[in-house]
C-alpha cells in the first residue's frame, strides 16, 4: 500500500457512494434504519454530487508530485472522515442502528491510512528530498512552509 493506491481506492469507493446516493437516495440511510421520503432526496442528491467531486479530487491527486499538495489533500480527507465519524457516533447516540459502527470503524481506518501515507510518509519524503532534517513533520505540515 502507498498513497497512490490509497487515493485510487478512495476515489473508487467515494465515486460508488456518490452514484448510489444519486440513483437510490434512500439506500444508504436505510441500511442504518433511517427512513427518508422523496421530499428529502435533495439532501442525498447534494451529498452524492459532493461525493463525486471528492472522488475526482482523490483520483487526480494520484498524479501530484508535490509533497505539500499531497499533504493538503490528505489532511482534507482526514478532516472529512474524522468529522463524519464523529457525526455518526452522535447519530448512534440519537438512536440510529448499531450497524453504523461498521461505517465508523471504516472511517477511522481511512483516517489512520491518510495520516500514515498522506502526512507521515509524505512528510518523511519531503524531509529527505528538501533537506528539512531536524524539523518535526508537524512543523512542516502546519508551520511556515504550509
Amino acid at each position: 500500500m502507498n498513497l497512490v493506491k490509497l487515493l485510487l481506492i478512495h476515489a473508487i469507493v467515494t465515486f460508488a457512494a456518490g452514484v448510489v446516493l444519486l440513483v437510490a437516495p434512500d439506500l444508504i440511510p436505510r441500511t442504518v434504519g433511517i427512513r427518508i421520503t422523496s421530499s428529502v432526496y435533495l439532501v442525498c442528491y447534494l451529498l452524492g454530487t459532493s461525493e463525486l467531486g471528492l472522488a475526482t479530487l482523490s483520483y487526480y491527486s494520484r498524479t501530484l508530485k508535490d509533497a505539500q499538495s499531497l499533504r493538503v489533500v490528505s489532511l482534507s480527507f482526514i478532516v472529512l472522515h474524522a468529522s463524519t465519524a464523529a457525526v455518526e457516533v452522535y447519530a448512534f447516540l440519537q438512536g440510529v442502528s448499531p450497524i453504523i459502527w461498521a461505517n465508523i470503524a471504516l472511517r477511522i481506518l481511512v483516517v489512520m491510512l491518510f495520516l500514515y501515507y498522506g502526512l507521515y510518509k509524505t512528510s518523511a519524503r519531503s524531509c529527505k528530498s528538501q533537506d528539512y532534517s531536524g524539523e518535526s513533520p508537524i512543523i512542516i505540515l502546519v508551520g511556515e512552509r504550509f
